[in-house]
């Protein structure tokens, strides 16, 4: 009878088993892989621990990836990361779901332009802005975007490329310049354009591209995103940047495409990295610029993030759904321009 029982027993054990590694679920995520060992520290570890699933990643650059997924009718993966200009695509082409504010609650404790910023997608996990950095042992102050067309930053300056996050942004700013809305007429942001072109020495593809040339002396002065100040600092601790009243808002986005096989699963990730302890160990360990309000840094650790309310609420935003509709015509004069 004992045999029976045991018999009976391993019988039950091994069927749950197999039920539970039945029930066990995949979690596909597509992402840029940058920072893979402390992402994989701080959240791929502690996320597959609290939710008993597994993660695979799909990874690559904005567009590749978006179009892997547009192949795909929406499936194939289950979270999406995008810049905003990449997830505005994918929402208007149909791609993205919206998601459950009640399955996210941690959206509450976010900044307002991190909670909704495309209209009930998904939201914005870090925060960037784009503006100017300089080498203040060899340029005057610099306060205003119009600086870049100073004549004693002749064949000192280095602007992204057109195909760059940034690198659409320098039309819309000499649209400004030229007091003109760049989305209605291209002409005169590209007249000024030209007038710049004796300043700029390169345009640069990549954040290591542009550490480069401030580490070579080649440049003084960018347009740029935050994300490399940090690495610029340390190559040349003279850079400074600039405080701009209307420097440029670039977010990072979280989506759930339409075909998700755990879109459940999705909204538990999408919670667990807005968490503002999350948050704050992303920060602090260079990671990521925080999103949550109640995350506190040191003037050394905030330096390199777009962080606080004052500088959050002041950020400049652009009309993605405008900017896609034009870059296609843009990029064929910039590379008429610049070559390319």
């Amino acid at each position: 009878m004992k045999i029976f029982s045991r018999t009976i027993l391993a019988a039950v054990s091994g069927l749950a088993l197999s039920v539970g590694a039945a029930e066990a679920k995949t979690l596909t995520i597509s992402w840029w892989g940058f920072n893979g060992e402390k992402l994989d520290q701080f959240i791929v570890k502690p996320f597959q621990a609290k939710c008993g699933c597994e993660l695979v990643f799909e990874t690559g650059n904005n567009a590749d990836r978006l179009n892997k997924i547009k192949i795909r009718g929406g499936a194939g993966v289950d979270v999406a990361y995008f810049t905003d200009s990449y997830s505005q695509i994918g929402i208007e082409e149909g791609l993205f779901q919206k998601v459950d504010p009640a399955k996210i609650p941690n959206l509450a404790g976010l900044y307002d332009l991190a909670k909704d910023p495309q209209g009930g997608y998904g939201p914005a996990y870090t925060i960037g802005r784009v503006g100017i950095m300089y080498d203040e042992a060899k340029v005057k102050p610099i306060t205003a975007w119009a600086d870049l067309w100073r004549e004693d930053l002749k064949a000192s300056l280095s602007l992204p490329g057109i195909t760059t996050t940034a690198g659409p942004m320098v039309v819309v700013l000499a649209g400004d310049k030229a007091g003109t809305n760049a989305f209605d007429n291209a002409d005169p942001a590209f007249a000024e354009i030209e007038k710049i072109k004796p300043n700029v020495v390169k345009n640069y593809n990549t954040g290591s591209e542009l550490v480069n040339l401030f580490s070579t002396g080649e440049v003084t002065a960018s347009l740029s995103q935050d994300f490399v100040l940090g690495q610029l600092k340390k190559a040349v601790p003279t850079i400074k940047w600039a405080d701009l009243p209307d420097a440029i808002a670039t977010l990072n986005t979280v989506n759930i495409p339409k075909g998700a096989a755990e879109p459940d699963l999705a909204h538990e990730f999408i919670n667990f990295i807005l968490d503002p302890a999350l948050q704050q160990t992303l920060a602090e360990n260079g990671v990521d610029a925080p999103v949550a309000t109640s995350v506190t840094l040191t003037p050394e650790q905030a330096v390199q993030w777009t962080y606080g309310a004052d500088m959050i609420n002041n950020l400049k935003r652009i009309d993605y759904s405008k900017l896609n509709a034009a870059k296609g015509a843009w990029i064929e004069r910039w590379n008429e321009m610049f070559g390319g």
